[in-house]
């Protein structure tokens, strides 16, 4: 299993510059370590990219609009966290506007799974 594969390099970057505004507000929390523990942002494992990893704590946080609602890609999304789990990874599911209503409550549940 790979992480961070050369190939998905670019993908990664774009998805930095261009991310959510959710993703934006979250990621100010979390690159001032505001839980107590490194985060990364768009991190790959294997052929996925993950929103955010702490990769000491195997925790992954996701970070889902509207179009996660749709069944074909809450699908992949299942099978996605199947993967992840299998590598002893936990994955954390937060819906774009519980960031942009609350940040300092998605904080305490993710200090929560800590």
């Amino acid at each position: 299993m790979l992480v961070n594969r050369p190939e998905q390099k670019v993908i990664r970057q774009a998805l930095r510059r261009n991310q959510t505004s959710a993703e934006t507000i979250l990621w100010q929390y979390l690159r001032r370590k505001e839980v107590g523990i490194k985060f990364v942002r768009q991190h790959g494992i294997g052929n996925y990219i993950v929103d955010f990893c702490c990769r000491s704590k195997k925790l992954i946080i996701e970070l889902d609009g509207n179009i996660h609602d749709n069944p074909e890609v809450a699908k992949n999304d299942l099978v996605r966290e199947e993967f992840l789990k299998s590598l002893g990874y936990k994955v954390v599911r937060f819906k774009n506007f519980q960031v942009l209503d609350n940040p300092e409550r998605v904080l305490e549940k993710i200090k929560n799974f800590l």
